[in-house]
């Protein structure tokens, strides 16, 4: 079922780790819908970068959530975030590009192999920030991200 001229369901759903574990990975419809608008925002992403999306975690049911060690309050088991990247461009370039752009979201992350954007229920914050990655584990900065060289893992 497609979503949007570029981006199905079953795209925005798959998983490898849900397949392995036998996680099922189904969105209810309020989701499907939740997931509509993310497909929206994935296309303004994919027009401003002139170049194909591919979305490496996009819904995640809560068991399948819990699995990868997901935020107990995850966009993405409401079908509102998807982590991305891009062929064209690293993950720093990328997240410049949207945050310096007029795309309307809620959070982007670099996340230093991928982009997290994520939207929400309420008021969309346009909320930047960048993860560093230290031996006590992940942590997000805010971050002014422009079209600057990505930042090392």
């Amino acid at each position: 079922m497609n979503l949007t001229p570029h981006f199905s369901l079953s795209e925005l759903t798959a998983s490898q780790e849900a397949t392995r574990n036998h996680i099922d990975n189904t969105p209810a419809p309020a989701i499907v819908s939740n997931l509509k608008r993310l497909a929206g925002l994935l296309e303004a992403v994919r027009a401003l970068v002139d170049a194909p999306i591919t979305i490496s975690s996009g819904y995640r049911s809560p068991a399948l959530n819990e699995l990868v060690g997901g935020a107990a309050n995850s966009a993405h088991m409401l079908g509102l975030a998807a982590d991305i990247h891009t062929e064209k461009l690293s993950p720093g370039e990328l997240a410049g590009m949207i945050s310096e752009s007029g795309i309307v979201f809620d959070q982007l992350i670099d996340e230093g192999r991928w982009v997290h954007i994520a939207l929400s229920i309420g008021v969309l914050r346009r909320q930047v920030l960048r993860a560093r990655f230290g031996a006590s584990g992940i942590s997000f900065v805010a971050a002014n991200i422009g079209l600057e060289a990505p930042v090392g893992r």
